[in-house]
């Protein structure tokens, strides 16, 4: 029998297959995450084609809405019924996503078919990590682990310049394109490489904890991305959206607690490896948003590099992350353990924030790239061993669980992250720029205090408020480098006060490194010891 459609009891890959289905894991990740870099480096032009700025959020959130919702229904029935039907599932409708997402002749079509992208998304997030937990034993899999690592980082530098090649040269529908052959070449190494698993478990689809966890993050999703922006933190409709899907989680909770066969198990969170490594994961995202989110502003409108060039802004920070990822994937994959490991991540990420929170207006470029690659060490180092325990202290065969939870935490971490560190920028900035403006500007504080920092920094903004300036005659000129000079010391302000946010985080993620416990990783008897539990039971 051929190896595509070999039937077997379990998701575990042997052979030489292994490296097969290891270099489809691998192109999987390249390209789902590349695709989130090239579509944000696109998107100027896509508004301008389509006029549609009013639906711009909507593109990223539809996306993000769909792919998080479903990393934990594919994770609990990859775990039965076995990762290929759900990988293969996860390609095709990423690949329609992305077919139907270039043709896109309206805004409100493009943001459909980014929702149809993030159903696919969804498979390609949670699917990838439970592929290498078949591949490699854990003791293996934290050398490995980095490697994937590595090329998420890699995505990360090389996006911005093809996203932006593929814009300019060609058009902005080729950025979702693009992604059809590399789908095709996914799915012929799925269906070559990894294996048709037959089971004898009767499984009954949670659909009704399906339908709570959805309805409940939804007005939570969407609360937490408009919040700031489209709405104010304490209005009625984020108020109201926050509270009413906080309700409908309670329930989602107390009805998984009584389900039979749970979406999300209960039980998980008992083992303190789990929990302890849910919390880390939230804190060193907000550290690492806190921190760098928001850098690129920082660069372009203080530092002065140009906006061609601010796509390459993350690369030390990348470049950090890819070495610290693969050093203490090897630390790990030799010494069995990872609480000595956890330990100097976390302080070396202390360091980088605390590094960060020295800048100020005369900070070189230079000196930025240094700090940034400190913290993508600490980051690079910590973010894959959180992976390795947890996979560790679980029986092989929840890996797609255990995997899919991780997954939906680290996503939320994100979502929560991003309009938190938004509002804190837009008023920390609105605030000091309302300090430093002179008495001769004061006329024109109405019009910069609906302007937040991203907006005033564009070079479309600031022809239109030189346009404004001119027309005051000679004297108009230096008014304009007076309010230029304002926003430039405002900006620099604000990002302070994010950077002090993410040295918080920081120094929590340092402080939770103490709380994980250290379970040995397992060699080959990883594998053994879910066999003999198979037959005993």
């Amino acid at each position: 029998m051929s190896a595509s459609y070999e039937v077997q009891r379990t998701n575990q890959i042997t052979g030489s297959r292994k490296w097969w289905a290891f270099a489809t894991v691998l192109v999987t990740m390249f390209f789902s995450s590349l695709d989130q870099t090239v579509v944000s480096t696109a998107m100027p032009t896509v508004i301008s084609d389509l006029h549609g700025l009013n639906l711009y959020t909507w593109v990223f959130t539809a996306y993000m809405i769909t792919s998080s919702i479903t990393v934990p229904i594919y994770g609990k029935l990859s775990d039965v019924f076995g990762r290929k039907p759900f990988y293969l599932f996860g390609l095709v409708m990423f690949g329609i996503g992305s077919a139907i997402s270039g043709q896109a002749h309206s805004m409100l079509e493009l943001v459909w078919a980014r929702a149809v992208q993030g159903v696919g998304a969804g498979a390609m997030m949670s699917m990838p990590r439970a592929t290498i937990g078949d591949i490699f034993s854990p003791k293996e899999r934290a050398r490995w682990m980095g490697v994937m690592m590595a090329v998420f980082g890699l995505s990360s530098i090389v996006g911005p310049a093809i996203g932006g090649f593929i814009t300019d040269d060609w058009s902005w529908r080729w950025v979702f394109y693009v992604n059809l052959p590399f789908v095709v070449v996914a799915i012929v190494g799925v269906v070559f490489a990894l294996p048709t698993v037959r089971t004898k478990d009767q499984v009954k689809v949670d659909w009704q904890g399906a339908a709570l966890l959805t309805v409940g993050l939804v007005p939570i999703l969407l609360a937490l991305t408009w919040a700031g922006s489209k709405y104010a933190w304490g209005s009625f409709e984020i108020v109201g959206m926050l509270a009413g899907g906080a309700l409908v989680l309670v329930a989602f909770v107390v009805w998984e607690m009584r389900a039979p066969d749970p979406l999300v198990a209960p039980w998980l969170f008992r083992n303190r490896v789990f929990t302890t490594s849910l919390v880390l994961q939230l804190l060193v995202g907000m550290a690492m948003f806190g921190s760098l989110m928001y850098l690129p502003i920082f660069v372009q409108g203080v530092i002065g590099l140009n906006a061609q060039n601010s796509g390459w802004v993350m690369t030390p920070m990348m470049g950090g992350f890819m070495v610290g990822s693969m050093v203490s994937g090897q630390v790990m994959s030799k010494t069995g353990r990872y609480r000595h490991v956890a330990w100097i991540s976390g302080a070396v990420i202390v360091v980088g924030s605390v590094l960060l929170n020295r800048v100020d207006v005369h900070t070189s470029w230079p000196t930025i790239m240094v700090d940034m690659v400190v913290l993508g060490l600490g980051i690079g180092a910590l973010m894959p061993l959180m992976n390795m325990a947890v996979q560790n202290a679980f029986p092989y065969r929840v890996m797609g669980t255990v995997n899919a939870s991780q997954q939906f935490v680290s996503s939320l971490g994100g979502v929560i992250a991003s309009p938190v560190f938004g509002t804190v920028l837009n008023h920390a900035f609105s605030r000091k720029l309302g300090e430093l403006l002179p008495p001769s500007l004061s006329a024109m504080r109405s019009k910069m205090g609906s302007l937040n920092p991203q907006a005033l920094l564009t070079s479309q903004a600031q022809k239109a408020i030189a346009a404004e300036f001119d027309r005051l005659g000679p004297a108009g000129q230096a008014l304009y480098h007076q309010l230029m000079q304002a926003v430039k010391l405002s900006l620099t302000y604000g990002i302070q006060q994010l950077f002090l946010v993410g040295l918080v985080f920081s120094a929590l993620t340092f402080i939770g490194t103490f709380f994980l416990p250290e379970v040995k990783l397992k060699g080959e008897e990883y594998f053994r010891s879910e066999e003999t539990e198979k037959h005993a039971g």
